[in-house]
């Protein structure tokens, strides 16, 4: 039996559901409760199922909900030895062709995009690349699609470029501007953003490279397998497939259709 909590939330997913399109029914129990009752006290309900009426009938609200269930934690080079690794034993093979394509899914505000571009450009490869970047929430593509950032993590953010094998001054590529940073309009070139839903969405071209890191850690096992399914189908042979240094092909169904290529960064290959 469910308990009052319990309830709430299913409710709660219902609701987001039936009136916006949003399915966070497969989503891991633990984190999507964490999130809601945090969202409870922000607003200053007493019960989760105070949160409904807003969720059907309050626009704001739910852009806001949105924006907090969704995961938005990122940074520049997140990972510096994932980009490292990306530099190193990925793009090599990836120039042997004369264009490639590469999407990276659940991109949020979009830090790891532009290190992506630049590692491009870095490695001579950008103007032979087309990045798709996407992600479910609208507001967090906004801001990528600005690319304007706070300078207080420009710190980190230089160091992990630094980590990731940077070829040049991290501040060539973007613009001071009081207490924000704008980064260089000729990294956007190439790269398309869109909306994308991994949860209801389906198949996305035919990829030379997939990345979607520290997303499937937030899906149950039923939403897992769904979108490593979904990466397969939009992966041609021989692409790659980028998770987050938490996430895993092990015991999914998609497991014998790759090869490691770097355990510890989580970068494989699609054999067949």
């Amino acid at each position: 039996m469910m308990n009052s909590e319990d309830i709430e939330i299913k409710l709660i997913l219902d609701a987001i559901w039936l009136k916006h399109g949003y399915d966070f029914t497969n989503y891991a129990a633990a984190s999507m409760k964490r999130r809601l009752k945090k969202i409870m006290d922000e607003h200053g309900f007493k019960t989760l199922a105070q949160m409904i009426p807003h969720i059907i009938h309050d626009n704001d609200f739910f852009r806001l909900l949105l924006y907090s269930v969704s995961v938005n934690v990122t940074e520049m080079f997140r990972d510096p030895l994932f980009f490292l690794s990306i530099r190193e034993n990925v793009l090599p093979y990836l120039k042997t062709y004369p264009f490639i394509k590469i999407w990276a899914a659940g991109i949020s505000t979009g830090e790891e995009i532009y290190s992506l571009a630049i590692i491009l450009k870095e490695e001579g490869f950008y103007d032979n690349a087309i990045i798709y970047a996407t992600d479910f929430n609208d507001h967090v593509l906004e801001i990528a699609k600005r690319g304007i950032y706070s300078a207080a993590d420009m710190r980190i953010n230089t160091a992990n470029y630094q980590k990731a094998g940077g070829k040049e001054s991290f501040a060539s590529y973007y613009y001071a501007d009081y207490d924000s940073v704008i980064f260089d309009g000729s990294l956007k070139k190439n790269i398309v953003f869109a909306n994308h839903n991994l949860v209801t969405d389906g198949v996305f071209g035919e990829m030379n490279m997939i990345i979607c890191r520290n997303v499937l850690i937030y899906f149950n096992k039923i939403l897992q397998d769904r979108v490593l399914d979904l990466f397969s189908k939009s992966l041609r042979t021989n692409g790659f497939l980028c998770l987050g240094s938490k996430e895993s092909l092990e015991f999914s169904s998609t497991a014998s259709l790759y090869e490691p290529v770097d355990r510890i960064a989580r970068i494989f290959k699609k054999r067949k």
